[in-house]
Parts: C-alpha cells; structure tokens; sequence
C-alpha cells in the first residue's frame, strides 16, 4: 500500500490535465507575491500529505495560490493552514502547531490531509469540470487507504460534492438521495463515518462561523471514532455552529 501511494502522489504532481490550471498555478509561481519573492515556488499539483496508513482523511479543497502552490504541501504556508495546523496540535494529532515548509519536520499522526482539486485554481474556485477531471486521483487515494480508514472530515460544501461521488466510485455506500452538508454531519458509509465541518477559510475564521472551538470538537470526534488517541485539551469544544448558513 506505501508503494502505492508513493507512486500515485508522484503521478499527480506531473498531472497536466486542466490547461486553465496549469496556465495559472505556473504563472503564480513565476510571478510570486511580493513577500515570497526570494522562494521557489512549488507550480505544481500537489499531492496529499500524512502517513500512508491513516485511518483518519481530511478532505479539503484545493491548494492555495501561495500556500500549497508554493510550498509543495497541503495547507503549508497559508492562514487557512495555520488554523487547521494549530487545532490538528492542540488535538494531538500533529508534530507541531505550525507548517511552514516541506522541510519543516512537522509530522502527521494516524491522519492523511488531500483535497479533491490538486492544484490552486484561481479565486480559489475550480469549475466543476476542473473537479469531475481530478476526481479519478481522489478515487485512487480512497481505494489506497481503505483498508486502514475509519473515518473522515470534509471541510466545506464544495469538498462534500466532490467527495461523495469518489466514496461511490471507490466502493462505498452513499446514501440516496445524497446527504446534504453540514458543520458536525454525520453520515455512515459502510461503517466509515463521514463528518462534515465549516472549511478553514478566512472566510469562516474571520468572521466567526468557524470557531477553534468547533474545529477541535469535529476532528477530536472523527480521530476517536477512527481509534486515534486524542489529547484532552478542550475537551468541551464539541459547541454547536451559529445559527447562519
């Protein structure tokens, strides 16, 4: 299973399937933002990141134009990561509360972070077709990791489309009609459980709709209902979202 995983992510990092994706994530890494003008920048798709044995997926978006796209690593580099990072530490399941880099030594434990669109598209928003084309790479990263995954965390309303049809097309049961979004949704596949949580966005963050409260309750839910231990700092963060959509 680590071989095969190590040679899907090294396919997907030369995948040049969608021209206004490639057009763009190579012209963010010639022309860089102003503060990351003396860095390499990744251009590339970039693969998912975490042990090869998860039983714990998050799922996101896609990478953004100067955090993953630059980085070469699933929510390194940019504020949506530095919340995501900061609440994975503080539930115990990474190395550290920060990823800055590939080189960084920040480790993941008994968790796997992907996202259904692979390279950063612009205005972060990736067409549907962008991501019905990526989709066979998330049905092969499904099918790679099932026979250790118990459970999962979808981070937004575009992540949740995307993924219900690649937990079809990678054997799973989805229910019919398909369920429906939700911060703390909850729904059975098959004895995987799929948990819905607000994404990371600034958006969300800024503004209060995600709280790190609310992060903390639905990833230390989904890491025990997947056997991980969890640390039990905030243990009273299982909060319920406000009321606005």
């Amino acid at each position: 299973m680590n071989d095969g995983l190590d040679r899907l992510d090294e396919r997907i990092t030369h995948c040049r399937a969608c021209p206004r994706l490639v057009a763009w994530r190579e012209d963010v890494a010639r022309t860089k933002r102003a503060a990351f003008a003396d860095e390499t920048y990744w251009g590339r798709p970039v693969p998912g990141f975490g042990p090869h044995d998860a039983s714990l997926l998050i799922v996101g978006l896609a990478p953004a134009a100067h955090g993953g796209n630059r980085t070469g690593r699933m929510f390194t580099g940019d504020r949506s990561g530095e919340v995501l990072y900061r609440a994975l530490h503080d539930v115990g399941l990474a190395s550290r509360p920060d990823a800055v880099s590939l080189d960084d030594g920040l480790t993941l434990h008994g968790v796997r972070i992907t996202s259904p669109v692979h390279c950063a598209p612009p205005d972060n928003k990736p067409t549907t077709g962008e991501r019905d084309t990526c989709r066979p790479w998330l049905v092969r990263e499904l099918e790679l990791l099932r026979p250790t995954l118990r459970a999962v965390v979808v981070l937004g309303g575009f992540g949740w489309q995307a993924a219900l049809p690649a937990f079809t097309a990678a054997g799973w049961t989805v229910p019919r009609p398909r369920p429906a979004f939700g911060h703390g949704a909850r729904v059975d596949l098959d004895g995987l459980a799929l948990y819905g949580c607000y994404h990371v966005s600034q958006r969300n963050t800024f503004t209060g709709r995600l709280t790190p409260g609310m992060l903390r309750g639905v990833l230390r839910t989904a890491a025990m209902e997947a056997g991980l231990d969890v640390s039990p700092f905030g243990a009273t963060d299982l909060e319920p979202p406000p009321e606005a959509s």
